[in-house]
């Protein structure tokens, strides 16, 4: 009996040591590939698999290390059984996915995307790379993607970066500026967040040299209806030009006329985060932060150096407040 509870005692430990060792081995091929050094990671992994067939976090790995080393075939034989187990995640279907574009097979791209949305709904990851494809296949219902990604995942930025873009070039400057504005404020340091604020400045120019703000726009939603009719009543002051005070202006009193029309029928967290920038004294930096660089860069800089300690006041309390959107906000 002695003995028996011994063996039993080795055999867990033994296995509990080789747990250990392939979590070890993980991490290090992990540090490989931050590195780029893809071989050695693929080395390192191939040998943990071996260690534990059905360790499936370890397979994604090394499916990933194969496709950064571009055997898309091995990489794919390798996610194939992860996607198909009970250890999956919306990140196998993105990487299933990647692979059989850079296969060209765009067809079982799509239907991946199809069946991990199937699995993981609630995936803005998903949304946003599913309609990725389908803009690069110049498909317009790309936004529908998108769109279903910001109401299942209001918080993931990747769908209004590329929302944002949508309506800009399609010419609804309305959802440009929601969408944008959204994305700067949940990413601010990303890279394409100076392009999203100078299609800000830009769609805000657009709106403001329409005859008839409203109907010229022709709003596809009551939403977005309310949005132009508050802009409209703003009008006179974008008459001698939009600059970033002419803005802070502007957008001053369309917080102001929104919360005591609108805010009710379509509360909306981007309102009443401005709301609270603006009660704090801290929404003309905001509004510099967010136009100054793509108005004139000369005079952003000089208004900072005249006005740093509300600039870096901005900054603190940016910084300090984690911008997400919650459920329920997303209007069609």
């Amino acid at each position: 009996m002695r003995f028996t509870v011994c063996f039993i005692a080795l055999i867990i430990s033994s296995l509990f040591a080789a747990s250990q060792d392939v979590a070890e081995m993980q991490e290090t091929a992990r540090s490989f590939m931050r590195k780029g050094d893809f071989a050695n990671s693929t080395l390192v992994l191939t040998k943990a698999i071996q260690m534990e067939p059905e360790n499936m976090s370890v397979a994604k790995d090394l499916a990933l290390s194969y496709y950064y080393q571009k055997n898309f075939q091995k990489a794919l034989q390798t996610i194939k059984p992860v996607i198909e187990s009970s250890q999956t995640d919306d990140q196998c279907f993105q990487i299933a996915a990647n692979i059989y574009l850079s296969l060209q097979n765009f067809k079982e791209a799509e239907n991946t995307y199809k069946t991990g949305l199937k699995k993981f709904p609630a995936s803005g990851g998903l949304y946003n790379d599913y309609g990725e494809l389908l803009w690069g296949l110049q498909d317009n219902s790309a936004i529908n993607q998108w769109e279903n990604g910001m109401a299942a995942d209001p918080s993931f930025a990747k769908n209004y970066y590329n929302s944002s873009r949508f309506y800009y070039l399609t010419g609804n400057f309305t959802r440009t500026l929601i969408y944008g504005e959204i994305f700067i404020n949940i990413d601010p340091l990303n890279s394409k967040t100076p392009e999203i604020k100078e299609m800000l400045l830009e769609s805000y120019k657009k709106i403001f040299t329409l005859n008839d703000i409203v109907a010229d726009s022709k709003p596809s939603s009551p939403f977005e209806k309310a949005i132009l009719e508050t802009l409209d009543k703003q009008k006179e002051l974008a008459a001698f030009g939009l600059t970033v005070d002419a803005l802070t202006m502007i957008r001053s009193r369309f917080i102001i006329n929104w919360f005591e029309n609108y805010n009710t029928k379509f509360p909306f967290y981007l309102f009443e985060y401005e709301q609270q920038l603006l009660a704090s004294g801290l929404y003309e930096a905001y509004n510099y932060w967010v136009f100054g660089a793509a108005a004139n860069l000369a005079e952003f800089q000089k208004w900072v150096s005249n006005n740093s300690t509300q600039y870096s006041d901005f900054i603190k309390f940016h910084k300090s407040k984690l911008f997400k959107m919650p459920a329920g906000q997303f209007y069609k």
